[in-house]
């Protein structure tokens, strides 16, 4: 057995004859612990809630969306739709005219977008999936709205005699004119509820209507949703659909989508492991006092070795891997500690944001890596800046 080691070890496991620095060792190992099993719990919490965000974003948007590089609509032909339906890897595809409208019932008012779709567009997006109450029944004359709107606006579904009116302004300049703004009635079919901010922005309807009251071509779309089978390559896949298209569009895919929400969650989960990071910098500095505490409560036996021929960097090497010792293993009782809370967290749900709602976590093991790889790091710099203390001078007083 390697001699520091060895040694360490059994620095590790012995009581000091003082109590005091058997008091230092154990608050140091106590923070250890704590530091730790902090750290991963925060990260498994912000795992958690990086997926319980996207989640919304994966319900309501596509594989792959097909969006104009400049200006807001494009056209397509029906020579260019019979070949992207013969591209292999594609499950599905649906077409969509979106734009900003004025909402309107008696006297409530609000703005949102009406987004036009085809017949296939649930079995592209499962937005059918999020309705709260009503049906998915979209035609010239029935819509379907976010549950934040419906709230708004004071409407609820299947209201025949007092529907929902919804303005929008013909394409021109110039000042705007009362003949430029154009109205259709709309009968709420079905309310959707996926998240507070989507839940006041779309009214689904049928994209022929979409079209005629934005004064648009039926040629004439702001986008393509597609839904992979997951058979083909999707590189391959998404180069046939830019052919197709032309140059003018641009492949998105979910995370392209919701850049600024993956840039967000990343940034707050990065400041976080940081900031719990600096903490434990300030905790282990903890260490650095208790190994230089043992060093002086060992130094008649350190004396002893260095008389027996033990090199003065073997003695560093002993405060070193004892360090190590202590570090590696307060982070993996830490770890282990916070793993049996986020187990007990995804079992029972004891935390709740909402009474019906869990707190959402996450165990994963790229954050048991990093809690580890981070105390393992920290415990190493401070095993260093502690051993070094070791001199000849300190040995022969």
């Amino acid at each position: 057995m390697n001699f520091p080691f060895y040694i360490a070890k059994r620095y590790v496991r012995s009581k000091s004859s003082q109590n005091a620095v058997n008091v230092i060792n154990f608050i140091t190992f106590l923070v250890i612990v704590i530091g730790s099993g902090a750290l991963f719990i925060v990260l498994s919490g912000f795992a958690g809630l990086k997926t319980f965000s996207l989640s919304f974003s994966n319900t309501f948007d596509p594989d792959l969306k097909a969006v104009p590089i400049t200006g807001k609509f494009f056209s397509i032909s029906p020579d260019q739709e019979q070949k992207l339906q013969q591209v292999e890897g594609i499950a599905e595809y649906s077409k969509e005219l979106e734009e900003k409208v004025y909402l309107k019932n008696e006297q409530k008012s609000h703005i949102a977008f009406i987004k036009g779709v085809d017949s296939s567009y649930n079995q592209v997006i499962s937005v059918d999936s999020t309705i709260q109450y009503g049906t998915w029944r979209i035609n010239e004359q029935d819509a379907v709205a976010g549950i934040g709107i419906a709230n708004i606006l004071g409407t609820t579904v299947n209201q025949y005699r007092n529907p929902l009116v919804v303005m929008a302004l013909k394409p021109g300049q110039g000042s705007i004119k009362p003949q430029d703004i154009k109205t259709k009635p709309l009968v709420l079919s079905g309310v959707y509820g996926i998240e507070e901010n989507l839940d006041k922005k779309y009214v689904f309807a049928d994209l022929p209507s979409v079209q005629q009251l934005l004064d648009r071509d039926s040629n004439q779309i702001s986008g393509i949703n597609f839904k992979l089978d997951g058979s083909g390559d999707i590189t391959s896949a998404k180069k046939r659909i830019l052919e197709i298209l032309g140059s003018n569009i641009v492949l998105k895919n979910r995370q392209e989508l919701n850049s600024s929400l993956h840039r967000m969650l990343n940034t707050e989960n990065l400041a976080t492991y940081l900031i719990f990071t600096l903490v434990l910098i300030i905790a282990l500095f903890n260490v650095v006092g208790a190994i230089i505490m043992m060093i002086l409560d060992k130094q008649q036996n350190s004396k002893t070795l260095f008389n027996l021929g033990v090199t003065i960097k073997k003695l560093r090497s002993i405060y070193f891997v004892q360090g190590i010792l202590v570090t590696t293993t307060g982070g993996i009782i830490g770890v282990a500690l916070a793993s049996l809370l986020i187990w007990s967290q995804l079992a029972f749900g004891w935390l709740k944001i909402t009474p019906s709602l869990a707190y959402p976590v996450e165990y994963q093991l790229i954050n048991v890596a990093i809690v580890l790889a981070t105390i393992m790091v920290l415990g190493i710099i401070a095993s260093k800046i502690a051993s070094s203390r070791i001199t000849k001078k300190l040995i022969a007083s």
